[in-house]
This record gives structure tokens, C-alpha cells and sequence, in this order.
């Protein structure tokens, strides 16, 4: 009788669509190549239907039992007719109860109706019901809000995402509609096609895994729904070969005018032994990428914050985790709770979701050879989940910069999903957390709060340098240090709100794990930017780390900072303590207030704003003074009088100023584009705007040739010799006015005069004298005498042992520079400590 009704319904409604074709130019239906089909007795009897009908069976639909998604393999994706062939065996065949051909909603897939998002995706993507993390699947309902974003029509249009890792699928179903040549490359065999290499254990998965989290095509039947659906979505190829600074730093740089977000789930090792990060042509990469990448806004980088949970790793050791340019992510599993993987540290900027324990779900994704998993895990998929949400933030206002997308990003996050965030209050209010940072992100809160954004103003770096050098602690004290900052008032880089906060430390010690480490602002946070690592157990210590704090963020500077060192080790009963070598803070932030919203009027405890955010667009002005009424320095016209107004400049323009200059001023340097960038604060001259790229100093600082660092005293081996640090002589520990004369000697010589001796050489000469000295009283024939002279030989010789002892266990020189670290990745976390 139902069939009987749906032929009659066709043939009664074909002339009446005809008409209405001719009449209103209404367009037709478009079917699609997917049947829903009710069929009883479970799965088995279905997959055995679809065979029977040549068909293929995509899975249960949603929660609906007994129905199915089936689809038509050799048939045209999309047609203006039904499949009347499939029509006529589905109605012959005795198992199937009713099936309806489905119909595309809409022609445009990319722009899929708001308020039909989640109803597609539950209906045609046979894996959605497994993307838990998307629809309320969280402990207590919770999610990430990305519905909430692709209802406001937000999927990530026209911005490109680019995955750092060991290959991309470029023609899995999911990603060939979204892939992107132009964000793609393959650095290990140096050709522009990033396809992984494959093997029988599929190692090189990760990158296809990574990618289809951020940009998997919707609607198309396969897998699953990226979080950014609509974003463009390339891989470069790097880490299935040897990895070495230029591999990092090409990879980083790639195409950087093309690709807004570099999205990265590998680092060092999470062995909890290493302390390593960015060589110098990476760092270059990551600072040139945030001053020149997407047209001066600065490139994203989203990094997985790491994977070394199980041995007590802080990502605090991670130079790329800890880096300020880096959107470090952490994770949390579906129960709220803190993943046996997940890495504390005081840099993690905000979380995702991903997987837990054994039995809590992981993460739906795409899958090599043209598969889907269910399976994805650690930090590895928080990250590329991170990535596609920033995608969404960037189509709403693409006109953020870098720091722009982290303050949205902290001040939406939600600390409440996580149960067990052992959140402390900071001094303007917020939660912040070692394990989430400041929460779950939101990916509707940051779109709304992306709408109202104006620009936050230029970054400031304000240098505050320690007095103390060459302090020892023992191991049972530690070490408390303050140190007092006005947060440079008065000068050019004064700060009154904070961002991010380096501790740059240089110290040593027996047992590089033992050591806790605790920054203390002014208003009373207090930040733990080292944690206990009991596998580390690498004599030396830190050489100049800069240990990071998102923990400050919005605090004023100004006031007692405190500095805690502790020793110790809950496996071990006492600790041999070391020497602290010097301490220093680099304070970054702003002069002014940094958020002015559009209407003022966000409210953070709702995520809402109060009223809807103009949409139209201002044309700039396009009017320009005649030539010869512009400053002598501008070229092509301007738009005043002054060598601020210039279209643009002869010579060189200052970029925080943006005036037309003959030449960079002092304390600047100058990029390729002939645009005047400042030094570091602690710089005179520079060739970049670091620390670490110095040339020369301010007045008060010695110059570290070797390092290209500004210290306020010379570190251990070097000497001040006019304003600059020279190294000693190699048998030297330390020396002052020149190379040769010594103040104290490396392990196994002992100084003599200025001059540090091999040890082996004194213990000769005494022991040589001694014996004459017994020859002596053997000739003499007096028993008296040679029993005073063999106490002497032997005091005499005690007391060099005792020298040797001393210079055995006392400040042991830092072997970091010679530690060979290798980079792994993983995304099954049964098998190892990957990302």
C-alpha cells in the first residue's frame, strides 16, 4: 500500500513541478547517491542487503535502530532525477521495510543552513555519532560550543591550515575537496606532494589523523565533520626523516603569506630527562612568522603541549611549548578529569578535549588509506582541534593578530567542565590552572567576542635584571630571591598590563630533576614554572631558560617579584642543592589598556554579548595630499604632512611609529621590507629583535660574544673585558681580567698562582718531596725523624686528596650544550610517549 502511495505521489506531482519550473524558476530537487533504509534484524542482515543490492551499508543512522545509510558506489554524487534503478530493487527486495533516496538541502554544501548543521551532520557523516566532544558527550553535558559557532554560519572559509608533521592523505574522501596545494610540501624528499610514506604498521598516520580533525569535508558519508569543515587544509611532510634546525625552520616558515595556522603535535622528548627547544634558525622562523606572516598579523601557531605525564615531564622544558609566539594546548577527557598522559606546566595556554584511560572515548578522525578511526589520542588531537576552532575565530575577524587570537582564547576558556584543574585565582580574577590553563575553549564565545575585538596595542618588553650572582643553596633551604620592578616606567617599553612572563635562569646543580621552581608576582599569584622531575637526573643545570608564566596575564608589573628554589625529591631524601648564577625577568605587555570591545559591553560569565556587533564594512579613505606637500621621505603620495603619513617610504619606516626614516635608529633593526623593528631592551644594536640576537649593549650590561647575549655580569668561564664577556682559558672555571688568569679551575686541576695545573702534577711534586724528604731520614738513621717525616708525607698528601674531593663535588659545569635530544611523535599512546 506505502509503495502503491509513493508512485502515485510521483506520478500525480510531476506535471505540477514542471509547472512550477516554467512558472517561478524555482530550482529542482537534487538527490544524492545515500538511501535511508529500514531494515530488521540487526547489523549482519543489513551489510548482507546492501551486498545483495550492490550497495554499500555507511552504518546505523544516529540512534535510530534498524536504519541505515546506504550508498550507491558507482553512481554520480548528485542528480536532478532520482535513481529509479535503486528505486526498483529496494522495493523488490523482502528485507526492506521502507527507504526513502535522500535530498541535498541545499546546492551549495559549503553553505549549509545555521540552523541545520547538527541534523546533517548526525544523518550523513556515520561517524558523528562518535564525535562526542562535539554534541555534549562531555561529563555534565559539556562540549566545546562549535555548534554554537557553526550556527552563526562560522566553518571556517577562505582560512588555510597547514600540518606539521609526517604526511598528508591528500585524496582521503574527507580532505581532497579542502586540500590545499599551495599549504603543502614535502621537506623529507623535497617535492611539492606531502603523501605520507606507507609501511605494515602505518607509522606515518599522524599528520592525516591531525588534519582530518580540523578540516574534513561535511556531508560527504564518509568519516566525520572537521571542526572547521569549510577551512583550506594542508601538510607539510617532515618528520618521517631525519629532523635537524633547518628541517624545523623551513617547515615553520613555509609559505607563510599563504597559510594562516601552523598546527603542530610533536616536540622533544616526554621522557622527563630533556630540556631542549628551537635551534636558532627555528627561532627565527617562529619571530619572522609573527612579524611578517599573514600580512604583518602575525602567523598562529597551535602546539600540542606534550605528551610526558607518565614521567613527571613539564612542558615547561619544551622550548617550543614554552615559547610565547605558540598557542601551547593542553587536554582534558570526556569525565572532565586530567588525561595519565597530560604534562603540567605554567606556559599551557588553554585545553581541548581527547582521550583519558583505557576506557573513556578518544577522537573520530580520518584515518590513512582512505580510512576512518575512532581512535585518536593524547595531546596529538587537541591541538588540530585547537587549530580548527582558531579557523572559525580568524573567518569571523580576520583582521587578529597573534596576541589577538591568545587573549580571546584565554578570556573565553571555561575552567568549570574540568573537575580537577587545581585552579588558583590570579590578581584581575581569573582561574588559571598548571594542567588546563585558563580552560576548556569555546569556539561560539570566541566567535562572539572575535566580532567585537579592536586590536590590542604593540607588544612591550620590559627587562628586569637580578643583582645576585654566583649564590649558592643548599639543598635543604633552596633559594629565595626578590627582585623589585617598576615595569620600565617612564621608558619607552613600560608596561602596566601584563602578558606573557620569562624567568630566565641560569644555575647549577648535582641533580637537575630535584629542583621546584616558583615565580611570585606582586599582586600575591604565585606560579610554579618548574616541577619535580625524579627521571631527570643530568648533572648541571639551566643555562639562561627562559621559564614561562601565562599565569600573570593582565597583572601590573610593578612592585616585589619573589623567586623560590626548592630541592629535594619525593624519591630521594636529600638533594646536594647548587649554585644560582644569575636571574632575570622579561616582562611582556602593553602601556595601555589592551581591550577596548567595539561595543563594551561582553560579558565574560555568559560568553554573550549584550548587543549585536555591526556588520557593515568602512571603506579606507582613499584621498591623498599632493606629492609636493608630503614629507621629503614618503613616496607615492601621503596622507598628511608629517613622515607618519606617507603611503610609503623612501628608505626605511619605524613600525611602531610607522614614520619614514633615512636610516634605522639605534636599537633597531632593519627586516627585508626595510621596516625598522626594536631591539631587545637589553640590546644597543641588534640583528633581531631577541635577546639572543645582540650585536652590542646598553650602557651597565657585558656582551657575550659566544652567546650573543646582554648579561648584567659575565656567566661562569667568561670575563668582562670592555663591556663585553670573554671566554676563559679552556683549563679555567672562572677568570677575571684576562683569559689565563684564573680564580678557579675546571674538575681535575688545581689552581696554582693564575694558573690552574693538571691535579695529577701537584700530587706528584708533593709526593716527590716527601720521598726525599724520607731518603733524608734514612740516611740520618733516626727512627724519630722518619716517623715524623712519614706523618707529614702522608698529612701533606690527605690534603690534596681532600683538594680533589672538593673539586669533585662542588659546582659542577652545565653539560647541556652537548646533549644530543631526539624528536618523537605518536598518536597511539598504548605504544609510547608521543603527542
Amino acid at each position: 500500500m506505502r509503495t502503491f502511495s509513493q508512485q502515485w505521489v510521483a506520478s500525480a506531482a510531476a506535471p505540477f513541478l514542471i509547472l512550477i519550473y516554467f512558472t517561478t524558476t524555482i530550482s529542482a530537487e537534487v538527490y544524492i547517491n545515500n538511501f535511508a533504509v529500514h531494515i530488521e534484524g540487526g547489523h549482519g542482515v543489513a551489510r548482507r542487503v546492501a551486498n545483495d543490492l550492490g550497495m554499500r551499508n555507511l552504518g546505523q543512522i544516529g540512534s535510530l535502530t534498524d536504519h541505515y545509510l546506504f550508498e550507491t558506489p558507482h553512481r554520480q554524487r548528485r542528480s536532478s532525477d532520482p535513481s529509479h534503478e535503486h528505486h526498483s530493487l529496494l522495493k523488490r527486495h523482502s528485507e526492506v521495510k521502507w527507504f526513502e533516496q535522500q535530498v541535498a538541502k541545499s546546492r551549495k554544501k559549503r553553505d549549509f543552513k545555521p540552523r541545520e548543521v547538527a541534523e546533517q551532520m548526525s544523518i550523513i557523516d556515520p561517524y558523528w555519532k562518535d564525535q562526542w566532544y562535539l554534541h555534549g558527550g562531555g561529563a555534565g553535558g559539556y562540549d566545546m560550543n562549535v555548534i554554537g559557532a557553526w550556527k552563526k554560519g562560522y566553518t571556517g572559509k577562505n582560512i588555510v591550515v597547514t600540518i606539521l608533521d609526517d604526511g598528508l592523505e591528500r585524496d582521503h574522501p574527507d580532505l581532497k575537496r579542502n586540500y590545499d596545494p599551495y599549504a603543502s610540501y614535502d621537506i623529507n624528499s623535497h617535492d611539492n606532494d606531502p603523501m605520507p610514506r606507507y609501511d605494515p604498521t602505518n607509522e606515518n598516520r599522524h599528520g592525516t589523523r591531525c588534519a582530518g580533525e580540523v578540516a574534513a569535508e561535511a556531508n560527504n558519508t564518509h568519516c566525520t565533520i572537521g571542526i572547521a569543515p569549510d577551512a583550506r587544509i594542508g601538510g607539510v611532510r617532515m618528520l618521517d626523516g631525519e629532523v635537524f634546525d633547518a628541517v624545523e625552520a623551513a617547515s615553520l616558515s613555509f609559505n607563510r603569506s599563504h597559510i594562516d595556522i601552523y598546527s603542530a603535535s610533536w616536540g622533544p622528548d616526554d621522557d622527563g630527562k630533556v630540556v631542549d627547544g628551537p635551534g636558532k634558525m627555528a627561532k627565527k622562523a617562529f619571530i619572522d612568522g609573527i612579524h611578517l606572516g599573514r600580512g604583518g598579523k602575525g602567523s598562529i601557531f597551535v602546539w600540542a603541549s606534550g605528551n610526558g605525564g607518565s614521567a613527571d615531564d613539564s612542558c615547561n622544558c619544551d622550548g617550543y611549548a614554552n615559547s610565547i609566539f605558540t598557542l601551547s594546548i593542553s587536554s582534558t577527557s570526556e569525565n572532565g578529569k586530567k588525561p595519565w598522559y597530560l604534562e603540567e606546566c605554567s606556559s599551557t595556554l588553554a585545553t581541548t578535549y581527547s582521550s583519558g584511560s583505557y576506557s573513556e572515548k578518544r577522537i573520530a578522525t580520518t584515518d590513512l588509506h582512505r580510512g576512518c578511526t575512532t581512535g585518536h589520542t593524547g595531546t596529538s588531537a587537541s591541538a588540530p582541534l585547537a587549530a580548527g576552532i582558531v579557523a572559525m575565530v580568524l573567518e569571523a575577524n580576520n583582521n587578529l593578530t597573534w596576541r589577538d587570537v591568545q587573549y580571546i582564547t584565554l578570556m573565553t576558556s571555561r575552567p568549570e567542565p574540568m573537575t580537577d584543574g587545581q585552579w588558583v585565582t590570579n590578581g584581575v580574577g581569573r582561574k588559571v590552572s598548571l594542567r588546563y590553563g585558563y580552560g576548556l575553549m569555546d569556539a561560539s564565545a570566541m566567535v562572539d567576542l572575535a566580532l567585537l575585538w579592536n586590536n590590542v596595542p604593540p607588544k612591550q618588553e620590559c627587562l628586569v635584571m637580578s643583582s645576585v650572582t654566583q649564590q649558592s643553596f643548599s639543598g635543604t633551604e633552596g633559594f629565595r630571591g626578590t627582585l623589585d620592578s617598576n615595569g620600565c616606567k617612564g621608558l619607552r617599553t613600560e608596561i602596566n598590563y601584563l602578558e606573557h612572563v620569562q624567568c630566565r635562569l641560569s644555575l647549577t646543580t648535582h641533580r637537575r630533576g630535584d629542583l621546584v621552581i616558583y615565580l611570585i608576582s606582586p599582586q600575591g599569584t604565585r606560579s610554579e614554572i618548574l616541577s619535580n622531575r625524579p627521571n631527570d637526573a643530568m648533572q648541571g643545570g639551566f643555562d639562561d631558560w627562559p621559564f614561562l608564566s601565562v599565569h600573570f596575564w593582565g597583572e601590573n608589573p610593578t612592585g616585589t617579584w619573589k623567586l623560590e628554589i626548592q630541592t629535594g625529591s619525593a624519591f630521594r631524601r636529600s638533594s646536594s642543592g647548587g649554585m644560582l648564577l644569575s636571574w632575570s625577568l622579561v616582562l611582556h605587555g602593553t602601556k595601555d589598556r589592551p581591550v577596548h570591545l567595539k561595543n563594551e559591553t561582553y560579558h565574560r560569565t555568559t560568553h554573550t554579548p549584550t548587543t549585536k556587533p555591526t556588520t557593515h564594512k568602512i571603506k579606507p579613505s582613499t584621498t591623498h595630499t599632493a606629492p609636493e606637500l608630503c614629507h621629503k621621505e614618503c613616496m607615492e603620495g601621503c596622507h598628511g604632512t608629517s613622515a607618519m603619513d606617507c603611503v610609503k617610504c623612501k628608505h626605511f619606516r619605524m613600525e611602531e611609529t610607522k614614520e619614514c626614516l633615512t636610516s634605522c635608529p639605534d636599537g633597531t633593526y632593519s627586516t627585508s621590507d626595510s621596516v625598522c623593528i626594536k631591539c631587545d631592551s637589553s640590546c644597543a644594536t641588534c640583528s633581531g629583535p631577541t635577546f639572543d640576537e645582540c650585536l652590542s649593549c646598553r650602557p651597565g650590561l657585558f656582551y657575550d660574544k659566544t652567546l650573543h647575549v646582554c648579561f648584567s655580569t659575565c656567566k661562569s668561564g667568561f670575563y668582562k673585558n670592555n663591556q663585553a664577556c670573554a671566554k676563559c682559558n679552556s683549563s679555567c672555571k672562572d677568570c677575571a681580567g684576562s683569559s689565563t688568569a684564573c680564580t678557579s679551575c675546571q674538575h681535575g686541576r688545581k689552581l696554582h698562582g693564575q694558573l690552574c695545573v693538571p691535579g695529577s702534577h701537584v700530587g706528584t711534586g708533593v709526593i716527590a718531596k716527601n720521598v726525599g724528604l724520607l731518603v733524608i731520614a734514612i740516611s740520618l738513621g733516626s727512627a724519630v725523624v722518619l716517623v715524623i717525616l712519614l706523618g707529614l708525607m702522608f698529612a701533606k698528601h690527605n690534603e690534596y686528596l681532600c683538594w680533589s674531593d672538593t673539586a669533585k663535588y662542588g659546582r659542577v659545569p652545565d653539560e647541556d650544550k652537548d646533549a644530543v635530544v631526539h624528536l618523537t611523535y605518536s598518536d597511539d599512546l598504548d605504544e609510547e610517549y608521543g603527542r
